[in-house]
């Protein structure tokens, strides 16, 4: 149980992006709204801040706007007194099937907060991966004419190590590279991954799959897989999103980073000849693909084996027959290492990463 306020606790005046950095400051994944009583007014997950990136919410206005956002089954927080049993949280917590309750004195105060995972560790773990690596980096040559592009050293190490270790401090315990060009040298690093804390398992494509195909030589999980390109440095909250996918009961998330284009003069719009309306300069904001994505064992099916395959194929299918498929908007550091200035930026992002401590 947590007991201190300050650390999952914001006043009900405060701003929406204040919230949120309270939340980012704790990592617990929600933050609870307080009266000057101590009384509680409300809750908001790190789903609701993604749920209002995704609707372009101003996080410079009242926290309330992310509380009149929660849907109707959700605006009203689960909550159980502290003096009652563990026992008895952990029920609720189930029964709900919710991450977080909001503890209450004998006067209805906020005075503790219990989480799933005090109870099953790591619950929110993805419980395995599978890194992309198929692409030979033709972009980033004559880096990559001798060295995979997941493999450049960002830093003091491979891009991949960073990745690895971001996903073992997931929770992450197996992850399977799949790869077309130079995969010898993933695995005279890495090995069979012990030495990095993982497990990990290499499959071949002969020829290229796509970003999507390598999927289908590997025999079918029985649980849910983060599947991640190999060229991405990044500090998504790989939990955050497994938590978000289970919450939209998706069979397919993907993460989407915000794309902002400037229009340099005004626009007109027309129909014909006549003007409708003219913009002048305006900003066009689109959310574009982040190359890391959740799967249900249930869409390993729509996958061929042995042909050329990629993620917006699958993606496209699932839509076509209508299953549920949804978007992680990601509030985090994000950059698709795809050109040599790409490349660059990289190496001076990683200087300011906090890194942990070697096991």
């Amino acid at each position: 149980m947590y007991r201190d306020l300050e650390l999952f606790c914001v006043g009900r005046h405060s701003k929406a992006g204040e919230a949120v950095a309270q939340m980012d400051k704790s990592r617990l994944g929600i933050v609870l709204v307080i009266d000057e009583e101590q009384q509680l007014v409300g809750t908001v997950t790190d789903g609701d801040v993604r749920r209002a990136v995704l609707a372009d919410v101003d996080l410079a206005q009242p926290v309330a706007v992310l509380l009149e956002r929660k849907a109707a089954q959700y605006a009203k927080p689960i909550t159980a007194p502290v003096t009652a049993d563990r026992a008895h949280w952990l029920a609720l917590l189930k029964e709900h099937r919710i991450l977080h309750l909001p503890l209450l004195d004998d006067a209805g105060r906020v005075v503790g907060l219990s989480t799933l995972d005090e109870f099953v560790p790591d619950a929110l773990a993805p419980p395995r991966a599978v890194i992309m690596a198929g692409g030979a980096g033709t972009r980033l040559r004559p880096l990559t004419d001798d060295t995979p592009k997941p493999m450049l050293p960002v830093g003091d190490r491979p891009l991949m190590e960073i990745m690895i270790e971001q996903l073992r401090q997931s929770g992450v315990r197996r992850v399977d590279v799949t790869a077309h060009h130079k995969l010898g040298k993933i695995v005279e690093h890495f090995g069979d991954g012990a030495a990095f804390g993982v497990e990990m398992g290499y499959v071949t494509e002969d020829l290229p799959l796509g970003t999507a195909g390598g999927l289908g030589l590997m025999a079918p999980p029985a649980e849910t897989t983060l599947v991640i390109n190999g060229d991405i440095l990044t500090q998504v909250d790989f939990r955050a999103m497994l938590a978000y996918h289970r919450e939209h009961h998706a069979e397919l998330t993907v993460a989407v980073g915000q794309y902002d284009l400037q229009v340099p003069y005004g626009v007109v719009e027309c129909d014909g000849a006549a003007v409708q309306r003219l913009t002048e300069k305006p900003r066009m904001r689109f959310f574009v693909n982040a190359g890391i994505y959740l799967l249900e064992p249930s869409v390993y099916g729509l996958i061929p084996k042995r042909r050329r395959f990629d993620m917006t194929d699958l993606i496209a299918e699932l839509l076509a027959q209508q299953r549920v498929v949804v978007s992680f908007p990601i509030r985090e550091y994000w950059l698709d290492i795809g050109q040599p200035a790409d490349y660059e930026e990289a190496q001076e992002h990683v200087k300011r990463w906090p890194r942990s401590p070697a096991r």
